[in-house]
């Protein structure tokens, strides 16, 4: 009788020492008032921002891919849209499905912000200069250039001016008193001993095409769509822009997003010594780096 009675005791004990453990105190363990709790100090966040940047294809969307992985290291992950044209990047990048854009220089820039209205564009910057070049077929040299010949522009009005002159610079043409080169038109020509025929209605993209296909003519082609079409601008172009042109391509934003740090980030990255180092040696003289 005496065992059982002690038996009865113990397994009271246990139970009573049991029911005390359960939920009521708060565990030591991890320290918490029985919830679980994490260390901020240890804890990592890998947050990404995502930035979409227009281009064309040649060779700004190709800058940009050299650029992706050293933003990737900064959180910075890249999409880039390629367009074959010059109008869609100004109009989606107003529309909101760009952040930026990477294509134009400021004579452009300020001709679509005097025509679109609603644009409130701002520049991040320049990253390169596309020197443009003059190219014929049959032509090897400014002296040979015949009487009457075609010369086909873009109709893209803001590279009329650069354009001329250079033809201003090789003797080919004056200007009349007053006209500043930048920005002058085929009106305003002084002198054209040649007779030279000026034609400002060709797509710019297809102006490549036009070289192949007018022999005897003078084309004017912006260095982009040269180099698509596997013209070497220091070695074919007849006339060449020179590396003191200020017409640098541009990172274009919305005014509102003038001071976005990944945007800031973007301009840094592709004025980088190792982004300038890939322009120089990738394309060999046919776009110069700007660092400033």
């Amino acid at each position: 009788m005496k065992k059982l009675f002690t038996l009865f005791i113990s397994i009271l004990f246990v139970v009573t020492l049991t029911a005390c453990g359960t939920g009521d105190e708060p565990d030591e363990s991890d320290g918490s008032n029985g919830e679980s709790q994490t260390d901020d100090s240890t804890e990592e966040t890998n947050e990404t921002t995502s930035i979409t940047v227009g281009a064309t294809a040649v060779p700004h969307a190709e800058v940009l891919e050299q650029a992706k992985p050293i933003l990737a290291e900064q959180g910075i992950d890249l999409k880039i849209e390629t367009y074959d044209d010059y109008v869609l990047p100004n109009r989606d990048l107003y529309e909101g499905r760009l952040d930026a854009n990477y294509y134009q220089h400021t004579p452009y820039l300020n001709q679509q912000l005097k025509e679109f209205e609603e644009y409130d564009f701002v520049s991040l910057g320049g990253i390169h200069i596309e020197p443009i070049g003059i190219y014929s077929s049959n032509i090897s040299s400014v002296d040979e250039i015949p009487e009457n010949t075609p010369v086909l522009l873009s109709s893209s009005v803001a590279d009329h001016g650069r354009i001329l002159a250079l033809f201003e610079r090789e003797g080919l043409i004056t200007f009349k008193d007053g006209v500043d080169p930048q920005s002058a038109s085929i009106d305003d020509i002084d002198e054209n001993p040649k007779n030279l025929e000026f034609d400002a209605t060709y797509d710019p993209a297809l102006l490549p095409q036009f070289y192949e296909r007018e022999e005897d003519a003078l084309v004017a082609i912006n260095t982009n769509y040269a180099i698509e079409a596997d013209l070497h601008p220091a070695e074919d172009a007849l006339i060449l822009e020179g590396s003191e042109s200020p017409y640098a391509n541009l990172v274009v934003t919305n005014s509102e997003n003038e001071n976005d740090e990944a945007l800031q980030t973007l301009v840094e990255v592709l004025r980088s010594e190792e982004i300038q180092n890939f322009m120089e040696e990738e394309y060999k003289g046919a776009i110069v780096p700007v660092s400033e």
